[in-house]
């Protein structure tokens, strides 16, 4: 990051060219007072009286000078700064500064000015996201919290039949956990927020790693009857096998979650040189361009219709990973015709 140029404060050409001037002409105002007074009196007395006067009405206009000085350089913007550190201390994150000077005539006022600017508004977006992440958490505990109050309460009617009262306990199921993954992974995404989940890397075949992700999914897969194509190269990569499979699973089950019966999921692999590249493609439900831009952000759901079940965490638990990882992910979509989920990893295939 390239550093600004910064003028130190109270210092400018034209300050500095003025207090010379005002400095030159004071001197000289006491050598031709001094030659005047000469000029009128041989009294030494009155003479070392007058000059002494003369250095104090001097000396006090400098003084005031400045004070003046230092009241428009210094005082001024230190207040102004002292005021809006007050309001952001108070929870006022709409402050803002108004700069000084234009940009390149910098002063370190101006500088703390507009660090101050970009501190207010970074803390007012993570206001806004944590008042939407305690909206959003609140929702999603309260659905299956819901389900659950009401079918314990219904499984409570001793003339209820059997197969009504499993079809019941299933559903109570079905609702822990889906309170148990939310709560799983909101905990899994502070711990990686908050670099509590250290990078463990080491040497292991991704290729083996990713085929056995993908036969824990295929009782699900013959459920739907999805047509699965999978196409791995062998690659032995440098990372975190345990993260790694954060993304794969979350990847896989949501390609699953969002193709409809039929449809076609297709996972490849492909080493080249020192990276590796990894696409997840469905046929399922696809999104617009807008949708796609917003996809990686916490509890964001895709499928406003919650025709699906999910919590908006998968994902934003995906983007940290390859974020933690040094990789890129990206997303290319369509509506009604699917998505195609690529991830690369750079500098981590490990060659023996």
């Amino acid at each position: 990051m390239k550093k600004k140029k910064v003028t130190p404060v109270g210092f400018t050409w034209i300050g500095a060219i003025s207090f010379f001037v005002l400095i030159a002409v004071i001197m000289q105002m006491a050598i031709l007072v001094y030659d005047y007074i000469r000029q009128k009196t041989d009294n030494i007395s009155l003479i070392a009286l007058l000059i002494l006067i003369e250095i104090l009405i001097l000396s006090a206009f400098c003084t005031v000078f400045d004070f003046i000085r230092r009241k428009l350089t210094v005082d001024r913007p230190t207040k102004k700064i002292l005021r809006a550190t007050e309001k952001i201390a108070e929870g006022d994150f709409s402050t803002r500064l108004d700069i000084i000077h234009e940009y390149g005539k910098y002063n370190e006022y101006d500088l703390i000015m507009e660090n101050l600017n970009k501190m207010a508004t970074e803390l007012q977006k993570n206001e806004v996201l944590k008042t939407d992440f305690i909206s959003n958490v609140s929702h999603e505990i309260k659905t299956p919290l819901a389900i659950i109050q009401n079918y314990a309460q219904m499984l409570q009617d001793d003339g209820l039949d059997p197969e009504t009262r499993r079809a019941y306990t299933k559903t109570l199921k079905g609702a822990s956990k889906r309170l148990s993954d939310l709560i799983t992974n909101i905990l899994k995404l502070n711990k990686l927020e908050n670099q509590e989940i250290q990078e463990k890397a080491e040497a292991f075949d991704l290729t083996e790693a990713l085929s056995e992700s993908v036969v824990e999914f295929e009782p699900l897969i013959e459920k739907k009857k999805l047509e699965l194509n999978c196409d791995f190269d062998d690659v032995t990569i440098f990372s975190s096998k345990s993260l790694l499979e954060i993304v794969w699973n979350n990847l896989i089950s949501n390609a699953i979650k969002f193709t409809g019966e039929g449809g076609k999921i297709e996972i490849a692999l492909k080493k080249s040189e020192q990276n590796v590249e990894i696409k997840v493609s469905d046929t399922g439900l696809g999104m617009t361009s807008e949708v796609g831009a917003k996809i990686f952000e916490k509890f964001y759901q895709g499928d406003t219709s919650h025709s699906t079940q999910g919590n908006g965490l998968g994902l934003a638990l995906v983007k940290k990973v390859i974020d933690i990882l040094g990789g890129e992910i990206s997303v290319q979509s369509e509506i009604n015709k699917g998505s195609t989920f690529t991830i690369l990893l750079k500098d981590v295939v490990y060659e023996y």
